[in-house]
């Protein structure tokens, strides 16, 4: 049996234990916007300003320093040509499932969710 796998055999259920693996990774996409920039890149490559257009509120600093944060967890490529153009690597890719469950989480709860609604938040609901 799967070491995370609970004893009814559900692989997704995780059993409790601490994995610093998983805290890394979770730590890593928690970062304020990063969430949000692998979102955008699901869509396919963009460059810099197509992101900065895409994601209201993000400053060129924080979203050079997400950007490189993301390559240097190799979920994010950069190419250069005629400007820099992100995409998401295989192992970003891979994510696709995990951020779509956690859009359709924000999607569902968005009503009973007071975020939406704080001043200085963008929501995009």
């Amino acid at each position: 049996m799967d070491a995370n796998a609970t004893s009814t055999g559900d692989a997704a259920t995780p059993s409790g234990a601490y994995c610093p693996v998983f805290q890394h990774v979770i730590e890593s996409l928690g970062r304020r916007w990063t969430g949000v920039i692998v979102r955008e890149l699901l869509s396919g490559p963009a460059r810099f300003s197509d992101l900065k257009r895409a994601i209201p509120g993000l400053s060129d600093r924080l979203l050079v320093e997400r950007l490189q944060e993301l390559e240097h967890e190799h979920l994010v490529c950069r190419t250069v040509s005629e400007g820099p153009t992100y995409a998401l690597t295989e192992r970003g890719e891979d994510l696709r499932a995990a951020i779509a469950a956690v859009d359709q989480h924000a999607s569902r709860w968005a009503q009973s969710c007071e975020l939406a609604e704080r001043p200085g938040r963008v929501a995009k609901v």
